[in-house]
C-alpha cells in the first residue's frame, strides 16, 4: 500500500482536531460536504473517489451529539457503498460509553447499540480514545485500538506542572486504576475519594482517603461533563489542607454551567485533552488549558496504515 492511498474523512464536530491531524499527516483533508438540509436530514457527498482507499473518518462525541453520530454513521455508509477498502472511525470520544452496563432494571446498554450501529454501517475498525470502561471493546466484532491520553498527560506533567510537591487524586473509586497508574510513573503518593450519590449527575457526599495535606492534588479522570464531581472534589482536598488543585482530564465535555463552576470554584487548573473542542469555552473560563492529543491520533493512524504495531503509543507521545 502507498503512503498515498489514506484518506482522511471529517465530520462538523471537530473541525481544528481535522486540520491538526492531517498536517501532522502532511495530506490534506478529502472532499466532503456533510450538511443538514431545512428538516434537518443529513446529507453528505464525498467529493473524490474512495475506490480501494484506506478511509479514516474523524469524527468525536459533543456538541449536537445526535447529529455528530447520524453523521458519522452516513459517512461511514456512503463510503462502503464507494467500495472503500476499509473503513475506519476515529471517535476520540466515544458517545454513549457511561451507558455501558445494565445498573437498574430496564436500562439500556447504549453503548453497544453503538457498536451495532457503527458495524451496520460498515465500519471495519474502531480507534478511540481512552473509553469510559474498556469492555467496550468487547462489544464489537471489529478490532477497537483504545489509544491512552496518558503519555501526553506525563509530558504535559513534566513540562509545566512543579510535580515535585504533588500527589495524584481520583475522584472516585472507577478511576483508582487510572490515577494509581500515573502515580507510578511519576513516582508520586496516591490518595482516593470516595463518593457516594444521591441521583446521577449529583454527588452527595465525599470521603478522603490519602494524605494532601501541604501539597498539590493532582486531579485525574477520563471525563469532565457538569464538573460537580471535580468542584466537589478541589472541595473536600481544600479542607484537607492541599495548597493547590489542579485537575486533568481527557474529555472535557463541560457541558452546561461547568465553565461557571470551575472559574468559583477551589481548582487551580483544569487540563482537558482536545479530543472534544474547547476553545470557545477557554474564552470564558481562564483556568482551562489544553493538551493536544492529535500526534497521538495521527500516529495511530499512520501505524494502521502501514500495518505497524499501535501498542507503542500506549507508552509513549510520538516525537
Amino acid at each position: 500500500m502507498s503512503s498515498n492511498s489514506i484518506k482522511l474523512l471529517a465530520g462538523n464536530s471537530h473541525p481544528e482536531l481535522a486540520k491538526l491531524v492531517s498536517m501532522r499527516l502532511g495530506i490534506e483533508l478529502a472532499k466532503i460536504a456533510v450538511f443538514q438540509y431545512s428538516n434537518q436530514e443529513t446529507s453528505v457527498t464525498i467529493g473524490e473517489s474512495v475506490r480501494d482507499e484506506d478511509v479514516f473518518i474523524l469524527q468525536t462525541g459533543c456538541g449536537e451529539i445526535n447529529d455528530n453520530l447520524m453523521e458519522l454513521l452516513i459517512m461511514i455508509n456512503a463510503c462502503k457503498t464507494a467500495s472503500a477498502r476499509r473503513i475506519t472511525a476515529v471517535m476520540p470520544n466515544f458517545p454513549y460509553a457511561r451507558q455501558d452496563k445494565k445498573d437498574k432494571s430496564r436500562a439500556p446498554i447504549t453503548a453497544k447499540l453503538m457498536a451495532n450501529m457503527l458495524q451496520t454501517a460498515g465500519c471495519n475498525h474502531v480507534i478511540t480514545m481512552d473509553l469510559h470502561a474498556s469492555q467496550i471493546q468487547g462489544f464489537f466484532d471489529v478490532p477497537v485500538d483504545n489509544l491512552y491520553a496518558e503519555p501526553s498527560v506525563l509530558k504535559y506533567i513534566r513540562e509545566s506542572v512543579d510535580y515535585a510537591n504533588a500527589v495524584i487524586v481520583s475522584p472516585d473509586a472507577g478511576g483508582a486504576k487510572r490515577a494509581a497508574a500515573l502515580a507510578d510513573r511519576l513516582d508520586l503518593n496516591f490518595a482516593l475519594i470516595h463518593k457516594e450519590r444521591q441521583r446521577a449527575n449529583e454527588v452527595s457526599r465525599m470521603v478522603l482517603v490519602g494524605d494532601v495535606a501541604g501539597k498539590v492534588a493532582l486531579l485525574v479522570d477520563d471525563m469532565a461533563d457538569t464538573c460537580g464531581t471535580l468542584v466537589k472534589a478541589a472541595e473536600t482536598l481544600t479542607t484537607h489542607g492541599a495548597v493547590g488543585v489542579v485537575a486533568i482530564v481527557t474529555h472535557g465535555i463541560l457541558s452546561g454551567k461547568a465553565c461557571e463552576r470551575i472559574s468559583a470554584s477551589k481548582l487551580t487548573r483544569v487540563i482537558c485533552t482536545n479530543t472534544v473542542p474547547h476553545d470557545d469555552k477557554k474564552l470564558i473560563c481562564p483556568k482551562l488549558d489544553t493538551i493536544d492529543i492529535s500526534p497521538t491520533l495521527a500516529e495511530s493512524i499512520r501505524r494502521l496504515h502501514n500495518g505497524e504495531s499501535v501498542s507503542y503509543l500506549f507508552n509513549h507521545v510520538p516525537l
